[in-house]
């Protein structure tokens, strides 16, 4: 695909996925735009071994928009990236085509590979604001990652992801999440969790109630 055609997908995208958007002379004001387009002519570089202009080219871009996406990221078709300000993109990431990712995601590493040592990111996976995905392993397609969590292993498709750690806790949502945007109706755990510790100890104090009573009623026999 040739520039113009990469600024008309980026223009479509956005159009797409932002409700706020009224008018198409807005894209031009997105950093997600700015940012991808840039990243295209700085990979180029890159995979051309000018490393020190696609850095130097990168660098700019992040002073301009709070996006970083290293230039030797593979990065597929229809990324959006709402509002961004504070998104990384490591080196040796791999992102899918039509994933979504909200402020403040990293896509980073642990500091312990070589080589491969960042995420690949399937396609329609959406990762919602602030989470951070750490290390050299699979985020399955059409998953769901929630605010605030920190993901270290593999996760499988069709899953939703919330927690720190993050942990898997619903299966196969058939629904695009490029399609539905939601990153808020996510399931709680630690919630659910909190209901289940509570209904249990209610029922140990039941039990305990009842045998409480019961030799209180053996001693008022043996009385």
């Amino acid at each position: 695909m040739g520039f113009i055609g990469y600024v008309k997908q980026e223009m479509q995208i956005i159009k797409e996925r932002d409700p706020a958007i009224k008018t198409p002379l807005e894209v031009f004001l997105y950093p997600s735009f700015r940012a991808i387009i840039r990243f295209r002519i700085a990979h180029k570089l890159y995979e051309r071994k000018h490393y020190f202009l696609a850095r130097w080219f990168s660098q700019r871009t992040v002073r301009k928009t709070g996006i970083e996406i290293h230039p030797g990221a593979t990065i597929g078709k229809g990324l959006f990236i709402d509002h961004g300000h504070g998104v990384v993109i490591g080196e040796t990431s791999i992102v899918g085509d039509n994933v979504t990712l909200y402020q403040g995601v990293t896509l980073g590493g642990t500091g312990k590979e070589s080589g491969k040592r960042h995420p690949t990111i399937g396609n329609n996976v959406m990762i919602s604001a602030g989470a951070k995905v750490l290390g050299s392993f699979t985020i399955g397609e059409n998953s769901k990652i929630g605010a605030g969590s920190v993901v270290l292993s593999e996760i499988p498709s069709n899953s939703t992801v919330v927690g720190v750690p993050g942990r898997v806790i619903k299966r196969d949502n058939i629904k695009m999440p490029r399609e539905d945007m939601d990153q808020v109706h996510l399931p709680d755990p630690v919630y659910n969790d909190l209901i289940r510790l509570q209904q249990e100890n209610e029922e140990l104090r039941d039990e305990l109630k009842y045998i409480y009573e019961r030799l209180q009623r053996l001693e008022d026999k043996k009385d």
